[in-house]
């Protein structure tokens, strides 16, 4: 059993992270911890114990695994007090503000011979996956461009912001889904080109990017904006022989927001209407294009996961270098702000 405990209790906990621990037989949620509970506006969990005390939190023999589930401009603070505190962490994304912030957390960690871990649960999106199975299964041949969109239509977002700061910029909030998915099924590119724009002018909000990630002669395109009444297919892969275009996002979080839980059979599964498209010519140049059966996505994976590290010494599939090169390139995108 891995016996867990939360900072935060706000949206992130309780959306994102909950309902699909709860979900599982070797994992207890102990204690979550909030600084103000008097701002508590979701409904608490039988058995669970709720918190203003963070000493004991930190101090509870039993919890072997804290997660924080604060602002991004509190990971650092809290993951390496948690940390200090013998503690396995694992870290909302953006993981940390800076590369040497998580660069030190990395080293506090391996020091104490402990695991801490960013939550990339958009690794397990049912899209994402399933552009990995159409790609691995060959029909479209040689690969030579991945698109990549998370687009939405908010311009009251930006609208609102007169500020700009690197860690909520967008690429920081958004890219941070999108590029850790780049890394972790193509690894270290050999080349970017960043486009990262504040549309609204200098000093606002970073409200576009367009990325570019070249792998020999494969091209993979990560581009978001804020600015985008129709949506662009979430993802589009074109082969020598072949491509697909899957129109429609992973499900998990508009279920979510409508309070449809992972205990229901059909959540975040596609139906046939979100099925994706592949078109391929075969050896004797006859054409076919078919729909392809979406592969169901679990953000509890990562949970899955980091119980294996934990428990069995598994190696951690979200790993350190990972990580590492992500917050790298968030970096250097900003800094190259238009």
């Amino acid at each position: 059993m891995l016996t867990i405990g939360y900072i935060g209790n706000g949206k992130s906990t309780n959306r994102y992270h909950l309902p699909f621990v709860l979900q599982r037989d070797n994992i207890k949620v102990k204690t979550i911890y909030r600084r103000t509970p008097e701002n508590d506006n979701w409904d608490k969990i039988a058995g669970v114990n709720y918190t203003s005390d963070l000493d004991a939190l930190l101090n509870d023999e039993d919890i072997q695994l804290i997660v924080v589930c604060t602002r991004y401009d509190s990971h650092y603070d809290y993951a390496k007090l948690v940390l200090e505190h013998n503690k396995h962490c694992l870290v909302e994304k953006p993981f940390m503000e800076t590369s040497e912030q998580a660069k030190e957390i990395f080293a506090l960690a391996k020091e104490k011979d402990l695991i801490v871990q960013a939550y990339q649960n958009r690794r397990f999106d049912s899209d994402f996956l399933t552009v990995q199975k159409v790609i691995e299964e060959g029909k479209t041949g040689d690969l030579l461009e991945v698109e990549m969109h998370y687009d939405y239509y908010r311009p009251e977002v930006p609208e609102s912001v007169h500020s700009f700061d690197p860690a909520s910029s967008f690429l920081y909030e958004h890219g941070c889904h999108t590029l850790d998915q780049v890394i972790s099924y193509f690894g270290k590119p050999d080349d970017i080109h960043y486009d990262v724009r504040q549309i609204l002018g200098q000093g606002r909000k970073n409200d576009y990017f367009d990325l570019d990630l070249y792998y020999g002669g494969l091209k993979v395109s990560v581009k978001s904006s804020y600015f985008r009444l129709k949506e662009r297919p979430s993802f589009v892969v074109h082969g020598k022989k072949g491509s697909f275009v899957k129109e429609t996002k992973d499900r998990q979080e508009e279920h979510l927001k409508l309070f449809y839980m992972p205990d229901n059979k059909d959540f975040g599964v596609d139906t046939i209407n979100h099925y994706g498209v592949l078109t391929y010519v075969d050896e004797e140049g006859t054409v076919h294009e078919e729909k392809v059966k979406s592969v169901d996505g679990d953000y509890g994976r990562v949970y899955d996961d980091i119980y294996e590290a934990i428990l069995h010494g598994k190696d951690k599939t979200i790993t350190d270098e990972q990580t590492l090169l992500q917050m790298e390139i968030l970096e250097t995108g900003v800094k190259n702000l238009k």
